[in-house]
Formats: structure tokens, C-alpha cells, sequence
């Protein structure tokens, strides 16, 4: 296991290789937080450092997950039912040990995705979307707002105004915050974080 900057860094076993887990963990955790990355980037990205930090501030543990692919190096996704596998892997290698600690998975884009198909799978007792792809860019009629749609617990997405990739509609336990910029979220990171930090205490314990 390797400290980073962003957690002590794991390899966790997948039925598609090994994924990589970032752990940042408090002494106590209230809730396990664990987030996806986008198709082609990694973990790094400003709002997902964001949203890891106010949760950790918020006393939840925080796990940024890299899919297999980008372990071994491959900038092209892979198929949606490896990334779904490969996800569900990581996730039961981790909550074995705290059956009852709440888990709250999501992830941006991409991450976001493979977070809502699984989330009863999972176990999730909450989600979290960072600049979900409704659509792609210029192909409404291709929408994604199903995958949203299927998913039952409280859900925070967080979306720019300028997103091409389309803005998703509230819903039954499902808010929706916009902020300025586009799909990387990058433009007012503050109130990316302002977002998360507000939603999170309905969604763990106190």
C-alpha cells in the first residue's frame, strides 16, 4: 500500500484485472464514501478532489477508485458490463469489514454512470453525480436519464450550466444543483464543494 496525496494507494482484485483504490480514512468514519472517474481522466480532477475533501471534513472515509483499464494503462473505457463487475469487485472488497457503515458511491461522468446502474447491487444508501452525461453531446434523443431514473435512494447531481452533455431532470429523491461551466466542473469549484457539503449530513449519520 502507497501514501499519495490523495490517500493510501491499494490494488484491489476485479474480475477485469486490478483496480486501485485511494483510501483516506478518519479514525471513526461515519459513512464510506466512494467515487468513480470520468471515461478519460483520472481521479485528480477538481471536482472530484472537492467532493473528497468536504467529505472527509464531513468524518466519512473516502475511496477514489480507478478502474482496471486505466491501471493497465488504456485510455478507452471499457465495456459498460466490465466497468459494472469491476466496480461491484471493489466495492464488496471494501465494506465486508462494516456491514452497517453507510455507503454513498457516485463518481463524475463516466463514474457517475456505472455508480447509479449498481447501486442496488451495492448496497448504496446514497448517491452522488458529478456531471452526469445525460446525453452525448448533440444527441438528445440518446438520453441516459433511465440509468438516473432506476436509482432509489437520496441522489446529488451536480451539474454545469453549459454541460453538453445535457441537464438532468430532478426527480423523487434526486436533487439537482447547477453551477456555472461546462462538463469538467472546473469553473467554480467552491460551489462544487458548497453542493456536496451541503447534502451530506441527510444522507449520513450525526
Amino acid at each position: 500500500m502507497a501514501e499519495t496525496g490523495i490517500g493510501a494507494a491499494t490494488d484491489v482484485e476485479t474480475p477485469h484485472g486490478p483496480a486501485r483504490v485511494h483510501l483516506r480514512r478518519p479514525e471513526r468514519p461515519a459513512a464510506l464514501l466512494l467515487l468513480g472517474h470520468g471515461a478519460g481522466g483520472g481521479v485528480e480532477t477538481p471536482d472530484l478532489l472537492a467532493a473528497s475533501a468536504t467529505a472527509v471534513d464531513a468524518g466519512c472515509a473516502v475511496g477514489l477508485v480507478e478502474q482496471p483499464y486505466r491501471v493497465a494503462g488504456r485510455r478507452s473505457p471499457a465495456p459498460a458490463k466490465q466497468l459494472d463487475a469491476a466496480w461491484t469487485a471493489v466495492v464488496e472488497s471494501l465494506t465486508p469489514g462494516n456491514p452497517t457503515l453507510p455507503l454513498i458511491v457516485g463518481g463524475r461522468s463516466l463514474g457517475a454512470r456505472v455508480a447509479c446502474r449498481t447501486a442496488r447491487e451495492t448496497g448504496a444508501s446514497a448517491v452522488l453525480c458529478l456531471a452526469f452525461p445525460v446525453h452525448p453531446p448533440g444527441k438528445p434523443e440518446r438520453s441516459r436519464q433511465d440509468e438516473l431514473d432506476a436509482v432509489t435512494v437520496p441522489t446529488l447531481v451536480v451539474q454545469g450550466t453549459s454541460d453538453p452533455f445535457g441537464m438532468p431532470e430532478p426527480g423523487p429523491n434526486r436533487r439537482v444543483v447547477r453551477v456555472a461551466g461546462n462538463h469538467g466542473l472546473n469553473a467554480d469549484v467552491d460551489a462544487v464543494r458548497a453542493a456536496v457539503a451541503d447534502w451530506l449530513p441527510g444522507v449520513i449519520p450525526s
